[in-house]
């Protein structure tokens, strides 16, 4: 006799919970594989048929460019040096005694700055003296033997070779006399070298000998401290191949119109304005520069030798160039762009050769022509063909910059200006 087992509803409910979930699956691939038939439309595309949507216009600043004449204006960093560096050393040995200034103050020329203890060379300075004495008075007496001879010899009472020796004898003791005079003012000198002083005026270095050391003269421990010459001050700076290249004749021009300028560590501008007193004659093999050096006055000491500072020369101008802002700019792998507007006020691209940054603006070589609009905003919304709103954007914004606001790289200096009508292009 069959057993029925009585029946769970937990397993029935279960089964009908997966038919309804396998029906609604079904029916879901069913509408996705009709959405995939011919003619089915992506979604949120128009309607087969329908006329195209004409993009939305973009308001935009645009800036009508024309010829500008712009500074060319170099930056490289320079560091800063004295004019004259001087190594302060003993001249004699001795005892170091006393330091006579105060370290890092300007000293004048000829200022005591060192001690050195004089007693040994006092007495030399003493028995100089005493030996000249004596040869003087051997001297004399050669003179007076000489004199007395010569009588003799005129009236043959002695014989000639008595008379020539007391000559030859004279003519030793002035040699002698001389040595003894000369040993006198070589001793003087070195008592004089006791007090070291100041060869130039200028900046002092602390001290390199303590008080109570011995110096030698001569060896290296003969350094007692350095003096820079400030006023007026040099910068030695280097410039590029490639930055050289930008100038007039690929040199840079040492009349008296090219400025240089100076950028403080705190980004203030150096108020004196400095010359080339040097240009190197040879590109430095390693570093492919023309080494250079500035000249300049320094009357407040606040250029301190070894400092760092960015160096501008103005080394001349351009004629018949365009100022676009760089935010305008686009770069690519095939180079430089721009957005423009056509006589329908669309945009278009067009590739520009570019130059140098002045200011906030950037140098446009090539690709433009005098009253082409540039688009100068809202770039990430345009694209070729699209309608532009143009708004007329503030020719203070591109146009010339103010004085000592021109930049090249990350530097600013000059001014822009436009140019001739004459020579535009």
């Amino acid at each position: 006799m069959a057993t029925t087992l009585p029946a769970n509803p937990s397993s029935d409910r279960l089964r009908s919970f997966i038919g309804t979930r396998r029906g609604v699956a079904g029916l879901a691939l069913m509408a996705a594989l009709a959405g995939c038939g011919p003619g089915a439309s992506p979604p949120g595309a128009s309607p087969v048929g329908a006329p195209s949507q004409t993009p939305p216009a973009v308001p935009a600043k645009v800036l009508q460019v024309s010829p500008q004449r712009v500074p060319i204006v170099l930056e490289a960093v320079g560091q800063v040096q004295g004019s004259k560096e001087v190594e302060v050393r003993a001249r004699v040995t001795g005892i170091l005694l006393k330091r006579l200034y105060d370290e890092g103050e300007v000293a004048r020329s000829g200022a005591p700055l060192f001690q050195i203890d004089p007693a040994p060379f006092e007495i030399a300075l003493a028995q100089a003296r005493a030996q000249l004495a004596q040869e003087r008075a051997r001297n004399e007496q050669a003179n007076r033997e000489a004199a007395r001879l010569k009588q003799l010899a005129a009236q043959k009472a002695i014989s000639q070779k008595e008379y020539d020796d007391s000559t030859s004898t004279l003519k030793l003791s002035d040699a002698t006399l001389q040595a003894a005079e000369a040993n006198l003012r070589q001793a003087e000198l070195n008592l004089s070298y006791t007090l070291v002083t100041a060869p130039v005026a200028g900046v002092t270095g602390r001290m390199l000998r303590s008080e109570g050391s011995l110096i030698t003269a001569g060896q290296e421990n003969s350094l007692l401290t350095t003096i820079s010459q400030v006023n007026p001050i040099w910068v030695r700076f280097s410039l590029s191949e490639s930055e050289r290249a930008n100038l007039p004749g690929a040199q840079l021009p040492r009349k008296p119109g090219t400025e240089v300028r100076l950028m403080l560590p705190d980004g203030s501008r150096y108020p004196e304005a400095g010359r080339i007193n040097f240009a190197a004659t040879q590109i430095d093999p390693q570093l492919a520069t023309q080494e250079l050096r500035a000249e300049f006055d320094n009357p407040k000491l606040q250029l301190l030798p070894g400092q760092f500072v960015r160096v501008r020369v103005t080394a001349g101008q351009r004629d018949n160039v365009f100022l676009v802002p760089q935010t305008s700019v686009m770069q690519t792998e095939k180079g430089y762009l721009l957005f423009l507007l056509d006589k329908e006020n669309k945009a278009e691209m067009r590739p520009v050769q570019t130059g140098t940054w002045i200011g906030s603006d950037w140098i446009i070589t090539g690709g433009l022509k005098p009253g082409d609009r540039v688009v100068v905003d809202n770039l990430l919304k345009l694209r070729p063909g699209v309608p532009v709103t143009p708004v007329e954007a503030s020719a203070a914004k591109s146009g010339a910059p103010k004085s000592g606001d021109a930049k090249t790289g990350t530097g600013q200096l000059g001014d822009a200006k436009p140019a001739d009508p004459a020579t535009a292009k």
